[in-house]
């Protein structure tokens, strides 16, 4: 019998919102999204996501590169 593995979906204990932690997972999962990518599949306000996404930048999680966002 073979066990199946699970993925990692660890999210760092910083986070407190959950709309940051949304937008991480988001990330993990789909890798150099822009600001307006994030928007439509989360389903929020674009200054929103540009605040949670310069909030994660700033503590070293996001990383932004021509408009577009990935983990860092």
């Amino acid at each position: 019998m073979q066990l199946e593995t699970r993925p990692d979906v660890s999210i760092p204990g910083s986070l407190e919102s959950a709309q940051a932690k949304l937008l991480y997972l988001y990330l993990r999962e789909w890798p150099d999204a822009s600001a307006d990518e994030l928007c439509a599949a989360l389903d929020v306000e674009k200054g929103t996501v540009l605040s949670i996404a310069r909030t994660l930048r700033e503590r070293g999680y996001v990383e932004r590169d021509g408009g577009r966002y990935r983990l860092a």
